[in-house]
C-alpha cells in the first residue's frame, strides 16, 4: 500500500476533516517506522513496532484521534507518547503548536532529530507523561497515544475550558476504549469512539494496579 492508497482508505473509512487529511497526506511515513519496515509496509492500515516494546499507531486511528481533537488552526496541543514522532509531524503539519512527551531516551531523542530534520516545529520534551507539561498548559487539545487504566488528572487540569482530551482507556492487553473527553463549564463529559488496541501507559506516578 502507498500514501495514496493509505488516504483512500482513511476517507472511506469515515475521516471528513480536510486539515487531518491534507497532513497526512503530506507527513511521509516511512520515514517513522523502523527501517525493515520502511517499504510499502509504512503506509499500511495497522500498527507497527519502532523498538523498546512501542508502536506507531494505524493511520486510521491517528486520523480519528487527530479528528476528534477538533483542533482551531494554531492551537496549543498536547501529545503524551511520542514514540517516533509521526502524530506530532501530523499535528505540525496542520499548523497546531505542538508540545510533546516521551518517557524513553532513546525515542525522544530519534524523534526531536527527525521532526527537526524534517523542518516540523514541535516541542519535545523528555519526562512522565502521566504529569503532562504544565509550563505551557492550558492545551486546545491533549492526545494519549498509550492505554491507561484510567484517565489521569494531571492532563484533565491541564485541558482549555472548552478543550478535548482524546486517550485510550483500558487495561493491558484487554478491552479497551477509546474516548474524547470534553470540558464545558467546569464539567468532563466522555464520548465513547469505540474499542481498540494500544501499548500500555506507563508512568512511575501511575500504576495500572
Amino acid at each position: 500500500m502507498d500514501q495514496n492508497e493509505m488516504m483512500d482508505l482513511i476517507k472511506r473509512r469515515g475521516v471528513r476533516d480536510s486539515r487531518v487529511l491534507d497532513a497526512m497526506a503530506q507527513v511521509p511515513r516511512h520515514l517513522f517506522v523502523a527501517t525493515p519496515q520502511a517499504g510499502s509496509a509504512a503506509y499500511g492500515d495497522f500498527a507497527l513496532p519502532i523498538g523498546h516494546e512501542q508502536t506507531i499507531s494505524q493511520p486510521y486511528i491517528v486520523a480519528v484521534m487527530t479528528e476528534a481533537l477538533m483542533l482551531k488552526p494554531g492551537a496549543p496541543v498536547l501529545e503524551i507518547g511520542t514514540g517516533s514522532g509521526y502524530q506530532a509531524a501530523v499535528l505540525a503539519a496542520m499548523g497546531m503548536d505542538v508540545y510533546t512527551v516521551e518517557r524513553i531516551p532513546e525515542l525522544h531523542q530519534a524523534a526531536q532529530g527527525l521532526l527537526a530534520r524534517l523542518g516540523y516545529e514541535v516541542h519535545c520534551r523528555l519526562g512522565d507523561g502521566y504529569q503532562g507539561w504544565t509550563e505551557f498548559a492550558p492545551y486546545d487539545g491533549i492526545v494519549v497515544t498509550a492505554a491507561a487504566p484510567k484517565i489521569p488528572k494531571p492532563l484533565i487540569a491541564q485541558l482549555a475550558e472548552g478543550g478535548h482530551l482524546v486517550i485510550p482507556v483500558g487495561r493491558p492487553y484487554r478491552t479497551q476504549f477509546l474516548w474524547q473527553v470534553t470540558k464545558e463549564a467546569g464539567t468532563i463529559l466522555k464520548k465513547d469512539m469505540g474499542g481498540v488496541a494500544f501499548v500500555p501507559f506507563v508512568s512511575p506516578t501511575f500504576k495500572a494496579g
